[in-house]
């Protein structure tokens, strides 16, 4: 139990051992995990510095695999009549509103054959697939003609290309969260693990930055033609740079023990439902409120502050931004703060006042034609989002044993952000197109205020983690 709680231990002038930090095994098992590593680095005297290290290895992945999916979102305003012609804007972004959906909807099946393969190659194979996929999904968008070019088959591709990044982000999370909250260390884990959410809010700031930067270099009618696939090529090409990275990252301890100790492979969902229900249900319902929340306040913010608000379309953008980066800063405060208080008290916090806040938070909002207070009202909204995506990965990591961990992670969790997640920009319009906008402030608050109602229910995980090399 010692080695549990030192973060400060690790063996010196170790080489080809395995892809961990060092610091967390004794020197008899440190031979027989450099035996079934597959790959290896150097490992530094620095035990923190080696932790770092993997830690920003995996977060880079992350920050890219989100900037391609958010580009999407981000972008729609202007690539909506390229592929959908017909109709008046708002037609155009249900319809781009769905083809996010169905992206969605993908990543089940992406959570389910990528986290199957990350328990069985290890977080470093399905970490470095995850990306390739990515990678060719957005270089498809980037390059299909528009409607007018090639017809129906132009929104048909841009589907296909869709379902492919759905695929390869519904394995990223769970592989990615895994690798992370096992890599991070017992005493740090909710600070480490956070900076898979800074990745995430990360990488759709990326997206947001490159399209404020095309909007103040290109003209509008450039931007609509042409412009808007520059995001999806800057894309791909930095996904071939963090397929490198990734081939060269470490390995999780979790994974390589439970591997040499013979852990039973998971035989796939079957396994997850009938031995580890409840931990599954909460990780869907929990997912379903704080991927509901952040899409309501992040992507589909940017087009409401356009279609309900009156904003321009800049205006729109330059404050989501500002917002974002807030948001983006707060993540490791709000995991640190985890690690002193516990997860439980955290997700209470969150999602109670997030039930509480949604309605008047979204009309205010609505009711608002000046900047600096929709800035004001999305940022603290945003803020009591924190306390669950700062730790949204560890609290999930934690319920799982090492070696199902991947795959319980990312399947749960792919089916509550499909069907709520996904959904929330559809689902939004939805209300709008039919006259009672408000009925959406009302799903978030009533979605939100049942999970709320499960983490009163659920034990705090971190008093109780699964995740135990550390």
């Amino acid at each position: 139990m010692d080695a549990l709680n030192n973060d400060t231990r690790a063996p010196r002038g170790l080489r080809d051992g395995p892809r961990i930090a060092a610091s967390c095994v004794p020197h008899s098992e440190t031979a027989n995990l450099a035996m079934v590593a597959a790959h290896s680095l150097e490992i530094g005297d620095d035990a923190h510095w080696q932790r770092l290290r993997a830690i920003v290895g995996g977060s880079a992945g992350n920050l890219v695999e989100w900037y391609d999916w958010f580009a999407y979102s981000s972008l729609a305003l202007y690539f909506a009549p390229v592929f959908f012609p017909k109709g008046d804007q708002t037609a155009q972004l249900l319809q781009t509103a769905a083809v996010f959906a169905v992206g969605f909807f993908a990543r089940p099946i992406g959570a389910w054959l990528m986290g199957l393969y990350a328990d069985r190659a290890g977080r470093r194979a399905a970490l470095t697939l995850s990306v390739s996929m990515m990678c060719l999904g957005a270089l498809v968008i980037a390059l299909t003609p528009g409607y007018a070019q090639i017809g129906a088959a132009a929104p048909v591709i841009l589907l296909a290309a869709r379902v492919l990044q759905g695929l390869s982000v519904g394995g990223e999370y769970g592989a990615s969260a895994t690798y992370l909250s096992e890599m991070a260390g017992r005493r740090r884990r909710g600070f480490w693990s956070s900076f898979q959410y800074v990745t995430l809010i990360g990488g759709q700031l990326l997206a947001l930055g490159v399209l404020m930067v095309l909007q103040h270099t290109l003209s509008d009618a450039a931007l609509a033609s042409w412009g808007w696939r520059i995001p999806f090529l800057i894309g791909g090409a930095l996904a071939v740079i963090v397929f490198w990275m990734r081939r060269r990252m470490v390995e999780s301890a979790s994974w390589t023990n439970a591997r040499r100790d013979g852990a039973v492979l998971p035989s796939g969902a079957l396994r997850i439902l009938t031995h580890h229900p409840r931990e599954a249900a909460i990780i869907a319902i929990l997912t379903a409120a704080g991927s509901l929340s952040f899409y309501a306040y992040s992507t589909y913010m940017q087009k409401f502050l356009v279609n309900t608000s009156g904003f321009t379309k800049d205006q729109a953008t330059t404050v989501t931004a500002f917002a974002l980066v807030c948001f983006m800063m707060v993540q490791p405060v709000f995991g640190w703060l985890s690690d002193r208080i516990g997860r439980k008290p955290m997700l209470i916090a969150s999602f109670g006042a997030g039930a509480l806040t949604a309605y008047p938070i979204f009309s205010t909002i609505a009711a608002t034609q000046d900047t600096s207070r929709a800035f004001v009202l999305i940022l603290a909204a945003l803020l009591i989002a924190s306390a669950y995506t700062s730790i949204s990965a560890v609290v999930k990591a934690e319920m799982f044993p090492a070696h199902l961990r991947a795959l319980g992670v990312a399947l749960p969790y792919a089916i509550g952000n499909a069907a709520f997640g996904g959904t929330a920009e559809y689902v939004a319009l939805w209300f709008k197109a039919h006259g009672n906008e408000s009925g959406f402030f009302i799903y978030v608050a009533v979605i939100t205020g049942v999970a709320c109602i499960t983490a009163m229910r659920m034990r705090d995980t971190q008093k109780d983690s699964l995740i135990t090399e550390d």
